[in-house]
């Protein structure tokens, strides 16, 4: 297998729309396993990033790289096809299905005569909950009676069937309770412990120092902050996204 230094990596990458211009000669690397805290103020730049790496968008200017190799990503399912998933904000959950449905919806497994197999869908369902160590009582719940969390949680379960090697997560502890929140941050975590290279996008700057390896700061375009988790205090978060990045001493 072919050794490379970057899971992903991105090179100066522009997109505009209009006189708008979103993003401005951005670079974004990320390493096996890390995950990596994408900020920046509404405006910056960090959503259209993340739908050119999701295939959603296509960028006017830039080159991409996946484990080393060139790589070209037009749409969505290129982005599937070489083990990229996103969990967006929205989850894209059907509320009137059950948890295993939202699961494997589309991918259900079958039986003779093409109908779903339900005993299996729930048994694979039940196994990849367990993987993860996500405690939903029931697989024959309805989505639209869980939690916010539980919600969470069963989208990034849906998207680690895929086996991904890139998990994108937009604002994935949004109006959740502290537990919740907990539970989402502990998922991550175990996303990581899998070498799942991951890069979260939220407004919840306490939660960056819970999971994060690294953060990258986006300010009108162009990123003008990038360095360890440990350079970082809360406070220096906050100058950087508002475009005045501070070093930290460290003692």
């Amino acid at each position: 297998m072919k050794d490379f230094d970057y899971q992903i990596e991105m090179r100066d990458i522009e997109k505009s729309f209009g006189a708008v211009k979103p993003l401005q000669g951005v670079d974004l690397k990320l390493e096996k396993g890390e995950c990596l805290g994408l900020l920046g103020d509404n405006g910056a730049g960090k959503s259209t990033l993340m739908k050119i790496l999701s295939g959603v968008i296509m960028p006017d200017k830039g080159t991409f790289y996946f484990e080393g190799e060139a790589t070209r990503i037009s749409n969505p399912r290129e982005a599937k096809n070489i083990k990229i998933e996103t969990v967006f904000q929205d989850l894209a959950l059907c509320d009137t299905l059950s948890v295993a449905s939202n699961m494997f919806l589309g991918r259900e497994p079958l039986k003779s005569g093409r109908l779903i197999d339900q005993k299996k869908l729930h048994q694979q369902a039940r196994n990849e909950l367990d993987k993860l160590g996500i405690n939903i009582a029931s697989t024959k719940l309805q989505v639209q009676n869980m939690s916010g969390g539980q919600r969470q949680a069963v989208a990034i379960a849906r998207a680690m069937i895929f086996q991904p090697k890139v998990l994108i997560m937009d604002e994935p502890t949004a109006a959740l309770g502290v537990k919740e929140v907990k539970m989402v941050l502990d998922l991550i975590n175990t996303v990581k412990a899998q070498g799942v290279s991951v890069i979260l996008i939220t407004h919840r700057l306490q939660d960056l120092f819970e999971v994060c390896d690294r953060l990258m700061v986006l300010h009108e375009g162009k990123c003008i902050d990038d360095r360890g988790i440990d350079q970082f205090t809360l406070e220096s978060v906050v100058q950087s996204i508002m475009g005045n990045p501070q070093e930290v001493s460290m003692v």
